[in-house]
């Protein structure tokens, strides 16, 4: 009798240690990587990617220097070829520049702007914010060297009537 219950016991804590593996089992986003993924700075961004993003949990890639939050919601890629001067709208959220690409919308394209290596991160703003993916991701864009800010065309040129 001692013996059957031992059993059960054992193949219930089986099947409970299964079933908590398989729930936590979630298909790999598949990403492609980016050419200077090998990029030591992309590593140290990596290792301290957040579990959540804009309320999504993080997801398994399958390529490196990469990261995926949510069903596809947010996607990160560390070693692209960073973007030069350019007309899209650039923000400061909380010290760091974002390059904001608007036109796969509702696909949006984040850069951390005058980093490097360059680093997109896109979003689908059907699922979440853009705001809250740019805030949550800060302290990891902070670990990539800033070789250049944003600026307006008043911080460039002497504009009369331009509010300093």
């Amino acid at each position: 009798m001692k013996f059957r219950a031992l059993k059960i016991v054992a193949l219930s804590a089986v099947l409970a240690s299964t079933a908590t593996l398989l729930s936590a089992c979630a298909p790999i986003v598949p990403m492609d990587a980016a050419e200077d993924a090998n990029n030591p700075a992309c590593a140290n961004v990596i290792v301290r990617l957040p579990d959540i993003v804009a309320g999504e949990e993080r997801r398994y890639t399958n390529a490196q220097a990469t990261g995926a939050w949510g069903d596809g919601a947010v996607q990160l890629v560390c070693g692209v070829e960073p973007s030069g001067p350019t007309t899209d709208t650039c923000v400061n959220v909380n010290g760091v520049d974002w390059v904001i690409d608007d036109s796969a919308a509702p696909i949006y394209r984040f850069e951390p702007y005058g980093r490097t290596p360059g680093l997109a991160v896109f979003v689908d703003s059907e699922q979440v914010s853009g705001t809250e993916t740019t805030v949550d991701l800060n302290a990891v864009v902070q670990q990539l060297p800033q070789e250049r800010e944003c600026t307006t065309l008043s911080d460039t040129f002497d504009v009369p009537g331009a509010k300093q």
